[in-house]
């Protein structure tokens, strides 16, 4: 099942490189919070997503990307010991909305499919306050949350997107 959802993914991932207006590509750090800060030291991620204008101040459209969070490293007794690598996939909506000509705030809501192994991933959820350094790029701040079974992986982000 793991991978048709990731083959459907990647096939998101290229109709959507076939189309360029509305197109956007980015990239971001992240910084674990709460549950996710016990077992990784920051992540790494790829944004994309297409949006379309419904109207003069709200967009709407599909989101995904990868994150890869690194895993610690901690010493018990004298042996060290490795976290491995948390990894999702996030197949989402996407809603924003234009506060201003260089403001927008908004959310993906959706599905992050866990890669590594004994991650199932989770209902996904990513508010995100973005502006425009110009008609192509912006700097963006985003909160995402995964909920897990008995637990919510949380990070804090930075990122730059840029509308191809």
């Amino acid at each position: 099942m793991k991978k048709i959802l990731v083959f459907g993914c990647m096939l998101l991932l290229g109709v959507s490189l076939q189309a360029q207006e509305g197109f956007n590509l980015g990239i971001n750090l992240g910084l674990p919070v709460g549950d996710a800060s016990d077992l990784s030291s920051f992540s790494l991620g790829v944004d994309a997503n297409y949006l379309w204008n419904v109207s003069e101040s709200l967009d709407v459209g599909v989101a995904t990307g990868f994150t890869n969070a690194f895993g610690k490293t901690f010493e018990i007794l004298g042996e060290e010991f490795d976290v491995e690598d948390v990894q999702f996939i996030p197949i989402a909506a996407a809603g924003r909305y234009h506060v201003t000509d260089k403001f927008r705030a908004g959310a993906d809501v959706g599905y992050a499919i866990g890669i590594n192994d004994g991650n199932d991933g989770g209902f996904y959820y990513r508010p995100i306050l973005a502006y425009s350094l110009s008609q192509s790029m912006e700097v963006n701040f985003s909160y995402t949350g995964i909920s897990l079974d008995g637990a919510t992986w949380s990070t804090i982000n930075l990122g730059f997107m840029v509308n191809l």
